[in-house]
């Protein structure tokens, strides 16, 4: 958002200064910034379904995280895209998830998009997790983020 708004000003202050060089024309330039102008919001994040996680996903996150912290992920039950992402992102992922020490609990949240989401408490971080499933039954979505503060 930030880098389109900045392009967007580069944009204006380039066009002001194009007009600007060609003489009268600068005097029709509107000044902008005494005008509101309207500025699209961000799509809400899909709402967090309350229901029963898929019985799969706190034992594959589990392992997932094990996995990673011992830095040996086992890859054979995740897609081949994911493989693809987590191995281009192993080098900063694994340091990462290795820093947030020791799993403390694992809980459920609820559902966004299908797939399962969870907090994680570790010994140095508090996490989200979204973890969900393919066709193909393997993990076809894998992502967490810090938890978000309140």
């Amino acid at each position: 958002m930030k880098t389109a708004l900045l392009a967007g000003l580069a944009l204006l202050l380039s066009s002001a200064a194009a007009l600007a060089q060609t003489g009268p024309a600068a005097a029709t330039l509107p000044n902008s910034f005494d005008r509101t102008i309207a500025v699209p919001a961000a799509p809400a994040a899909p709402p967090i379904v309350q229901t029963m996680a898929d019985e799969r996903s706190e034992d594959a996150l589990r392992d997932f995280i094990a996995g990673a912290a011992a830095g040996d992920i086992d890859t054979s039950n995740l897609s081949d895209d994911l493989i693809t992402a987590i191995t281009a992102q192993a080098d900063q992922v694994t340091p990462l998830i290795q820093s947030f020490g020791a799993v403390q609990a694992v809980t459920f949240v609820g559902k966004r998009d299908g797939a399962d989401l969870f907090s994680v408490l570790f010994a140095n971080a508090e996490t989200e997790w979204m973890i969900g499933f393919n066709d193909d039954g393997k993990i076809g979505a894998l992502l967490f983020r810090p938890a978000p503060t309140e």
